[in-house]
């Protein structure tokens, strides 16, 4: 069991509190052992030790991301996704993918749902040393009603596709909650809201009553719900009906909002896809169309969830990782820098919401997240203060050093990759080349 003593750095410790200089951090194994200042290995420790000079240098928990989705390969597209994945090379590229998530920093995720069922035996994989990655939880599909998620008529009307399996009444939300905890699902993630062509935005696809069925089933069994809510009264049934975490929690009222302070439900707002489509999309040739999709969703979110930070509800970070708008392994710390820019948090109240609080989304609070004696060895050692700059936390260049489970990471860039034949679509032209465009 090898013991590593970090010395002398300024000590972040993911609690909220200031910064401590000059402290040092002993890892034994894959534990912390100890916090503090002028620490020694043990003698009988010391053939098998190593010190690392940390002065001037931050020392901070390692990141936790709490909305991931490490299977679907960022796809471009719907279309891309549905139609143009396989299981096998699907479950090879997330082998891949896992570890550009460990190298930006990332010590545990929550993998939210995925397709093909592989996040859970890409969980086991990493747990049993086969494939180097985060410490990971993870769901399985997301339920869906026939009338859809964010998928439209790609949605089927029955049975699974892409990352959706669908059930059709209250008998088969229990059986398939049963199914997937039994293939090793942590969570159960419902989509409560869903689009379809005909109607603008989200419309509510379930109600509160099939809800019930799903938390009452989960519960049960020991597993916890989350559920991707985009509108108030969906947000409000969620929570009513016994949801754990809400994710995105878009155009919160009055009512929604009272019922999440009220029963302290942690809501994971995953604003990062909104702020790279908005502030960055038409550099990768985002439409106006997707961007409109969004549109004013986080000004006015942000206010409210605002109002839930302050009145004690834990603020989640999840950066939506998975699509070609937040690819792996470069937009994990990006939720805390729109927290800090839209919320009006400080930068260490940010970095408290993705470590300590964070760990709520894995169930391990209490286990990671903090600097403190006992809790996991998951440590960031960067160049710089994020605690006076949090975007420093974004920037990979400022890495030195990092720890996930007590085992120091490699933190040189992963190689560059072909992709599968078929992975992505291609079209024929992007307009349709009418005579007068021809000749315009």
């Amino acid at each position: 069991m090898k013991t590593v003593l970090i010395a002398g750095g300024n000590v972040i410790d993911g609690t909220g509190s200031a910064p401590q200089a000059k402290t040092d951090v002993l890892l034994k194994g894959d534990r912390i052992v100890a916090v503090g200042k002028n620490l020694a290995i043990d003698a009988a420790d010391r053939a098998n030790a190593e010190t690392i000079d940390a002065s001037g240098l931050t020392v901070m928990p390692g990141l936790i991301d709490a909305h991931v989705h490490v299977t679907l390969g960022e796809p471009r597209t719907n279309d891309e996704l549905f139609m143009h994945r396989d299981a096998a090379t699907s479950a090879m590229l997330a082998a891949f993918n896992v570890r550009k998530v460990l190298k930006a920093g990332v010590t545990s995720m929550l993998d939210v749902d995925g397709i093909f069922n592989i996040g859970p035996a890409l969980r086991d994989s990493i747990n049993a040393g086969i494939v180097e990655g985060p410490t990971m939880r993870s769901g399985s599909y997301a339920l869906m009603t026939a009338v859809g998620g964010t998928a439209g008529k790609l949605i089927p009307d029955s049975g699974t596709a892409g990352y959706a399996e669908v059930v059709r009444d209250k008998e088969e939300m229990v059986r398939v909650v049963r199914r997937q905890v039994k293939e090793g699902a942590d969570i159960i993630k419902i989509h409560v809201t869903g689009s379809i062509p005909t109607r603008s935005g989200e419309i509510q696809v379930w109600t509160r009553e099939e809800l019930k069925v799903v938390c009452d089933t989960a519960h049960d069994l020991g597993v916890r719900v989350t559920a991707h809510c985009r509108g108030d009264k969906a947000t409000l049934d969620a929570v009513m009906a016994g949801v754990d975490i809400i994710w995105h929690a878009s155009f919160l009222g009055d009512a929604a909002l009272e019922a999440i302070i009220d029963k302290k439900v942690p809501v994971g707002p995953v604003f990062t896809f909104l702020a790279n489509l908005s502030e960055y999309g038409h550099k990768a040739g985002a439409t106006s169309t997707a961007k409109s999709v969004f549109a004013g969703e986080l000004e006015h979110t942000g206010s409210k969830l605002r109002e839930a930070y302050d009145a004690g509800v834990k603020l989640l970070c999840g950066s939506e990782s998975g699509f070609s708008m937040t690819p792996y392994g470069h937009w994990h710390a990006r939720e805390m820098e729109v927290f800090v820019q839209h919320l009006g948090l400080t930068p260490l109240q940010a970095i408290t919401c993705a470590t300590k609080d964070n760990a709520v989304a894995l169930d391990e609070d209490g286990e990671t997240g903090c600097l403190a004696s006992g809790y996991r060895a998951d440590v960031l050692i960067l160049d710089g203060d994020p605690s006076k700059n949090v975007s420093l936390l974004s920037d990979k260049s400022t890495f030195r050093h990092l720890f996930c489970r007590g085992k120091q990471v490699d933190l040189s860039p992963m190689p560059a990759r072909s992709m599968f034949r078929g992975e992505q679509t291609s079209s024929w032209s992007e307009i349709a080349l009418t005579r007068e465009v021809a000749l315009s």
